[in-house]
């Protein structure tokens, strides 16, 4: 959001229930526009980073410098940096299953 208020990029996510809560239910991009689904899988990795360990944070931060805006990454590269942050979301379990989903999403529309 601007200064102003009135602008706004992103999800507007409403939370139900207690603190426990590690997921975030929102409307997913069109499965036709990878731009989109990028955009979506950089907010699901978001989640999750902020409930992981200073080791995995490292791995997802590195990945996303890597990859950058994913406009101009090489293919191998930026398939190894989502490769590394799909591997930190298999092992910290129910939390990093929207990120699983939504690094498929993109490796399937960038060609991967």
């Amino acid at each position: 959001m601007n200064d102003g208020g009135n602008f706004h990029i992103g999800d507007a996510v409403t939370q139900i229930g207690g603190s426990g809560n590690t997921g975030i239910y929102k409307n997913q991009a069109s499965a036709a526009d990878p731009q989109a689904a990028f955009r979506d899988m950089i907010q699901a990795i978001q989640v999750m980073r902020g409930q992981v360990s200073a080791e995995d944070r490292q791995v997802i931060d590195d990945s996303l410098q890597t990859i950058g805006n994913g406009a101009n990454a090489d293919p191998g590269t930026m398939r190894r940096a989502l490769t590394a942050i799909a591997g930190v979301a298999t092992m910290v379990g129910q939390v990093g299953v929207p990120v699983i989903e939504a690094v498929r999403r993109v490796t399937a529309l960038f060609g991967g």
